[in-house]
């Protein structure tokens, strides 16, 4: 969720970040990203980033949208499947099975309406990911609705991110 922030950017007033959180708790920052590089490994890329995209979709992050969606279509990914994938219930044709049960983790995980992950998605998602390639999963999950929490609360602006820019 980094940028490269050398260049100045003039925002209108309304369209201004609230707060550059990174520079004012920088250790927060790093272990953010530590976190993040350790809760991505041994997950598919494009998977990851089919992940991030929809969980930001869902919490409205369009800062983590902008670049997730980059990531995803400089990783390869089509843009017919990045744009089905606010409709993925009704999209499944374009999602392989366990990038189905990955998208209904990611939701379940994300929305927690109900309190909990409910049994049937949990057992869908352990039935197409091992046990280590779930905890990664999950942890992936959780660190991107962290970094969303972050971009809507501080109200990052979108549009600036470059992929490899990191």
């Amino acid at each position: 969720m980094t940028t490269d922030h050398t260049a100045p950017v003039e925002y209108a007033p309304e369209h201004a970040p609230r707060l550059n959180w990174s520079e004012h708790v920088p250790e927060v920052y790093k272990a953010m990203v530590r976190l993040d590089a350790a809760a991505r490994q041994g997950v598919d890329p494009k998977l990851l980033e089919l992940v991030k995209i929809r969980v930001s979709q869902i919490n409205h992050c369009a800062f983590c949208l902008d670049m997730h969606t980059k990531d995803a279509l400089a990783a390869g990914e089509s843009v017919e499947r990045i744009v089905q994938l606010s409709a993925w219930e009704e999209s499944a044709h374009f999602y392989t099975e366990r990038e189905l049960a990955a998208l209904a983790l990611t939701e379940a995980v994300t929305v927690l309406t109900d309190g909990f992950v409910p049994d049937e998605v949990w057992a869908k998602a352990a039935a197409h990911f091992e046990e280590a390639e779930l905890a990664q999963l999950l942890a992936s999950i959780t660190v991107i609705n962290a970094w969303n929490r972050f971009g809507v609360s501080c109200r990052m602006v979108p549009g600036h991110y470059v992929p490899g820019r990191r």
